[in-house]
């Protein structure tokens, strides 16, 4: 495709496959930053590519924006939660804008986050940092006592989440003291967060200048197993509040380009709770979702808002409307092994029969001792649905939390 010299050149930061090919299929100069292991694939195919190794960033750090700058590159776009510090530290040198760094820590570090929302006036749970295991058993106890729990009462849980890592890797919920003894000691220093009690959910908004250019809202079935969009109409209606949090998170971490994945929770009484945001695609192929049902890339979309270069109409071309532009709804699922030990794949006859069925990624067992998941596992792949009842889709993806797929 021919390549517009007029538009932003972009890096890319981390691999990733379809953002690879919606980079090469757009009009765009780009260039694929990624460990040396790519360099290979990338001779072969074509590709673009710098090398470099997302290691800590230290004293080596700049050296990467100064031969980005050097290839005429005008902004690196994080693919991957451990590329959103390395962008931040890149594009405050492109854009010769210092606080992108700063931004850039605080959309890593889940603590300085939580305290960022609750300055710009955003609702958070109780939040704390523990350092050990004293601090969790105390963090317990004090969210109980306040919560005016009698003895006897079951505890209400706590949630422990890694400061820096993406989603669910490293989260685990704790009921009782002696839940805390099963924590390795290299876990720590964790976030410890107090339980809220309502509907999860997550958005995808891709921001220019400052402004909402499109905002999806993604609706969880069983979070870390299934999702689906565009949202049902029970949680579409919370679309103008849940516009303003996204409008009051803009402010409050001054972000004025790219796209951000916020998590919230609405409680019974429609109160909404910021969980977390992160600065880069969402995990469970959300984009590919959002390319079933709406036709436009999502990564492309990121590439658009990210790039300086971009015009406003532009920006506003590229999209469709929300919800009433969908063609259907698109749901993932993804698996785990129900079962100790398996030994060969198995999709149910009534998985692939199911009008909505579109596809799998799922493969046969590398291993047949499945290993315990400890807090929130990786699942062994994808399941792909589309059709045109929201109610339907729900109620499909949550039943296949009861199916065997590895036997």
């Amino acid at each position: 495709m021919n390549k517009n010299p007029d538009k932003g050149h972009i890096a890319l930061l981390g691999w990733s496959l379809n953002a690879i090919e919606a980079a090469a299929n757009f009009d765009r100069r780009y260039v694929v930053v990624a460990p040396d292991w790519a360099e290979e694939y990338c001779q072969k195919h074509d590709i673009p590519y710098l090398s470099w190794n997302f290691e800590r960033l230290n004293d080596r750090s700049l050296e990467i924006a100064e031969t980005l700058k050097e290839m005429g590159v005008d902004v690196a776009i994080p693919l991957f939660e451990e590329t959103v510090e390395w962008a931040g530290a890149i594009n405050s040198v492109l854009l010769d804008s210092p606080r992108l760094y700063g931004q850039s820590l605080l959309l890593r570090d889940k603590a300085l986050m939580k305290r960022r929302a609750q300055l710009g006036g955003i609702r958070v749970g109780i939040f704390e940092e523990a350092h050990d295991k004293d601090d969790v058993i105390r963090f317990l106890k004090r969210v109980n006592q306040t919560l005016l729990k009698l003895d006897g009462d079951p505890n209400d849980p706590i949630h422990l989440k890694a400061f820096d890592k993406a989603g669910c890797l490293g989260h685990r919920v704790i009921r009782t003291p002696d839940e805390v003894d099963t924590i390795p000691e290299e876990e720590f220093p964790v976030l410890m967060e107090s339980h809220l009690d309502g509907w999860e959910f997550a958005v995808e908004a891709w921001i220019h200048d400052g402004k909402i250019a499109f905002l999806n809202i993604s609706e969880y079935v069983t979070l870390g197993y299934s999702v689906f969009v565009p949202a049902s109409p029970e949680l579409e209606r919370y679309r103008p509040q849940i516009t303003a949090q996204i409008e009051k998170l803009i402010k409050a971490f001054d972000i004025s380009f790219g796209l951000i994945h916020p998590e919230y929770f609405v409680t019974s009484d429609g109160e909404m709770y910021f969980g977390e945001v992160a600065y880069r695609p969402p995990g469970f192929k959300v984009f590919e979702l959002l390319e079933r049902v709406y036709g436009f890339n999502a990564y492309q979309a990121s590439m658009l808002v990210f790039d300086p270069k971009s015009t406003a109409e532009e920006v506003a071309d590229f999209f469709p409307r929300e919800v009433v532009d969908a063609d259907g709804y698109a749901g993932c699922f993804g698996v785990y092994p129900r079962l100790r030990v398996v030994s060969r794949l198995e999709i149910p006859e009534e998985v692939e029969d199911d009008p909505y069925f579109e596809s799998h990624e799922l493969t046969p067992p590398l291993q047949e001792t499945v290993t315990k998941r400890t807090a929130f596992g990786t699942h062994w792949g994808l399941i792909y649905f589309k059709g045109d009842e929201p109610h339907r889709m729900r109620d499909l993806l949550k039943h296949m939390e009861e199916l065997d797929f590895y036997v």
